[in-house]
Formats: structure tokens, sequence, C-alpha cells
């Protein structure tokens, strides 16, 4: 078996980014690679096809991952995934179907059970592909979390796996962070630990060297390689820390306004809008950002009535309401859709409280919550174009005489919605759609064909940036023995 674990210093420090290209740049290699994070938290998610034939969910992340690695998507690459339902309670997606809540009354024994299943799954991958890229979350440094980590070092521990920790050097204090990782673990944990990646260097190299040497001298440890900063390194995002990133400012001719839900999911829904060259794609939260919209999107969300209720103590449902009535179009998806409707019902607390409540009534639709989870890839087509997405969703529609069919949805004018996430990444589809609610001609680019690009120049910049023969001994081999301990070590 070969595996190498990817730390890092913080969240989003970078370990998907190199997890993403180090996947690439093996599958070039000609080796059979397999992703791998043993729970993701994430309301951005995927659905590929299970065992049975049936949907399974797993992290927006790794399936990208699968994709950079040209293997196919399947539950065991993400066996735990958690989607918040609040600050102490998380709904569990195990093995890619549901399996429950967890909080944080029941942390520890939960996770020792979710620990068990999630090593269950890289043992078996570690039997069907030469190497395992696996993906550690937030940091291996969480004192307060070690007793029952399963995803970085108790991973590590349970597969002997090598752990390269990645650090963000644009954020300042990085070798701080590399040295205060490796002192706050275990001697077990840190004869794990074989070196570091430094992430989003800007400048020049040579005034790194002389901190790269200290930072090897002082932990005994080597530094594989630095990654610049790469304006072209956008991959679909495991959450919404990085929303605010995700613009366009270059004056386009079209404004598509997406509104940033509290709990929002599955935004990189729009991830195909922002390629387009005709548009300009924003977040936001007010009211007042809907003025000068010529598009306004409703994305997914984890709390349909909640999200509604906020949408109207800040004015939005009003805007949203104005702005469909002056004849401009709206795009609702999944739960942004389920708001579009006359009603949405709640009667079993699937989302929380048994509730009902008015929707904005621009579609003649009633959704309705059932404590079954829609959980399928979709096909059809729509104006003779084809079309494609997947479903995730405990909402059922029924859909009124005077709606049109769009998308597993509705369309009434130039109000549309639909439960088909992913719709837009269809290129075919996307150009009709833009022409029928913003009379946009039809572009020649191609979302696919964007996503492999940027894949390839994460996979370029790992082979050019890292030295990737030694990441490659490093997980067939294993960490180097005789690695020195770092004081003071876990407390």
């Amino acid at each position: 078996m070969a595996g190498i674990l990817i730390a890092g210093t913080t969240s989003d420090a970078g370990k998907s980014v190199v997890t993403t290209g180090l996947c690439r740049a093996l599958a070039r290699r000609g080796m059979r690679v397999a992703p791998y994070k043993a729970q993701n938290m994430s309301n951005n998610s995927m659905v590929c096809v299970g065992p049975d034939g049936d949907g399974v969910e797993i992290g927006r992340a790794q399936w990208v991952q699968a994709m950079a690695a040209q293997a196919t998507p399947e539950a065991a690459m993400n066996p735990v995934l958690l989607k918040p339902g609040s600050d102490r309670r998380s709904h569990v997606m195990l093995m890619g179907r549901p399996w429950g809540a967890i909080d944080s009354s029941d942390w520890l024994e939960g996770r020792r059970e979710l620990g068990r299943a999630a090593h269950a799954a890289f043992d078996d991958l570690a039997t069907r592909f030469d190497v395992v890229v696996a993906e550690g979350a937030g940091s291996p440094a969480e004192i307060n979390l070690r007793a029952g980590d399963y995803v970085n070092m108790g991973l590590a521990r349970h597969a002997d796996l090598p752990t390269v920790v990645v650090g963000d050097i644009d954020r300042g204090g990085v070798f701080a962070a590399f040295l205060g990782t490796v002192a706050l673990l275990s001697p077990e944990d840190q004869a794990l630990v074989a070196g570091f990646v430094v992430n989003k260097f800007r400048g020049d190299l040579d005034l790194l060297a002389g901190g790269v040497r200290d930072l090897e001298r002082v932990t005994g440890r080597r530094v594989f390689g630095t990654l610049p900063w790469h304006p072209d390194i956008w991959l679909d995002s495991e959450d919404a820390l990085d929303l605010q990133g995700r613009r366009t400012t270059t004056g386009r001719r079209a404004r598509v306004v997406v509104i940033r839900l509290p709990r929002i999911s599955n935004f990189t829904d729009v991830d195909a809008l922002g390629i387009e060259p005709d548009l300009d794609v924003v977040f936001a939260s007010d009211p007042r950002s809907l003025a000068d919209a010529d598009l306004v999107v409703l994305p997914g969300t984890r709390s349909t009535i909640a999200d509604l209720a906020w949408l109207r103590e800040r004015g939005l449902d009003r805007s949203i309401i104005d702005h469909a009535q002056a004849g401009r179009p709206v795009l609702g998806i999944c739960g942004g859709f389920q708001m579009l409707g006359r009603t949405v019902c709640d009667p079993e607390g699937i989302e929380g409280a048994p509730a009902e409540v008015d929707g904005l009534g621009l579609l003649d639709v009633e959704t309705t919550f059932g404590s079954s989870k829609v959980l399928r890839l979709s096909e059809g087509r729509w104006r003779d174009v084809p079309a494609s997405g997947y479903e995730i969703h405990h909402g059922r529609i029924t859909r009124g005489e005077g709606a049109e069919e769009f998308l597993a949805g509705a369309r009434a004018g130039r109000v549309f919605g639909t439960m088909w996430h992913g719709s837009l990444e269809g290129d075919e589809l996307r150009h009709e759609f833009l022409r029928q609610a913003l009379s946009l001609n039809a572009s020649d680019v191609s979302f696919g064909a964007a996503r492999e690009r940027r894949l390839d120049v994460l996979g370029d910049l790992v082979e050019t940036c890292l030295d990737v023969d030694a990441l490659v001994d490093l997980a067939r081999d294993g960490a180097p023995r005789g690695l020195p301990f770092v004081a003071p070590g876990a407390p």
C-alpha cells in the first residue's frame, strides 16, 4: 500500500489545492490514484453512483479531486460528510447515505463509530489503487480534539501514513505555524510528520530560502517545495469561506447577483456563470445590491424555511419580487427554487420545528418536506437541448397547472426554478438559459474544459514547484525513521 496524508496548519491553508494537484500529477505519471478525506464538513456536495446503482453523496472537493485523479468518484473517497445544521449539530452522511445527526454532547463517542467506518473505507481504497492521497481537516494540532481524531494523525497512525503539513504564507506567520504544529504533537504522531509545503508565496524565492533553512534545522524535517500564488487556481470550495473572492469585476455587460444566504449550500452551481465573457457575477446580502441586477440567483440552502425568514428580515424578499415584477429574470436552485413558490411545508420538522410558511409567490408550486432524502443524477432535455444535473433534497414539489416544467422545477415568464444542481455546467443548457433569461447570444466557452485547464495548471505547478519524486518515495516507503522530537510535545 502506498499513501500520504496532506495536513494543514489551519483550515483553508491549501490542503485541497495540494491534494488535488498531487492527484493530477500522479495520474499523469500513469498511477492509479484515489483521493480520500475521512471526514468533510461542508454544505457543498455532489452525487455519484453507489455500488447498488443508487445515488450517494460526497463532498464536492473530493469529487473534483477524483476528476483530477482521473478516477470514478465513490463514497469511500469521503466516507463521512458532515452537513452543519447549527453551531452544535451536524447531519451526517456515512458512505454517501443519511446516517443521522451528531451534536457536541455525543461528539466523542459518535466520532469513534464514524472513525471505524472511515478507516475501513481507506483500507478498501488502499487495496484497489496504487496510491491514496488523503487530505486532513483543520489542523492536526487541535489538541482538544485529538482523542477522537480519525481524520488527521488518527488516520496517519491507523495506516502508518507519512504526513506533509501545508501552510499559507500569504496569511503570515507560516514558520511559527509549522513549528507549532509539530511541537504540539505526541512523539508517536511527530514520527509520521515528514515535512512541509509552503502555499501561496508571492515574490522572490531567494527571500524565502533563509527561513526554509532555519525551519528545516529546528524541526529536522524538510520542505518539499513552495507553491506560488496563482490567479487561475479556483477549485470547487468546501464551504463559504471564499465567497467574497468569488466575483468578477471587469465591468461586463450583464450583472448576476447571487443571494448569499446564511446557510448557503452548493453555491458552486453558479461557477459556470462566472466563466461567461458577458457576465459579472457577485454575491450579495443586502437589498441595494439588487437594484442594478440583470439576473438574481437564489442558490441552494441547508435550511429553506430559516433562510426564507432571513430574506424577509432584510427586505430582500420585496427586492426579489420587485425585480421579477419588473420583468427581469430570477433563477432559484433547489432550496432557492422552493422559496419562489407559494408555500413551504415541513410537517415532520426535517429542518427543525414543524412549520408551514408562505413563499415569495413567484411560481405556482408547493414544497412539502419528507423524511427520505432524494439523491440522484438526473438527465433530460429543455427546449431541445440536453440537460443534466444532480438532486440532493428532502423537499417534494407539487407544480400547479399554470407553471411550465423546467428541469424538475417550474418556469413562469422570466422566473425559473429547478431542483437540479449543476445544470448550468452543461454548456448547451447554460447558453440556452442565458438566451431565454438575458437575451444573450451563445458564447464559445466550455465549463468542463475550463475545469480541466485549472486542474492541469495545478498539476503543472505541483510538478514544477514541489519535489514530486520525493513525495512518491515518501508515499511508498513511509516517513523517514529517526525524525527528531520537537519539544514540548502534546500536553
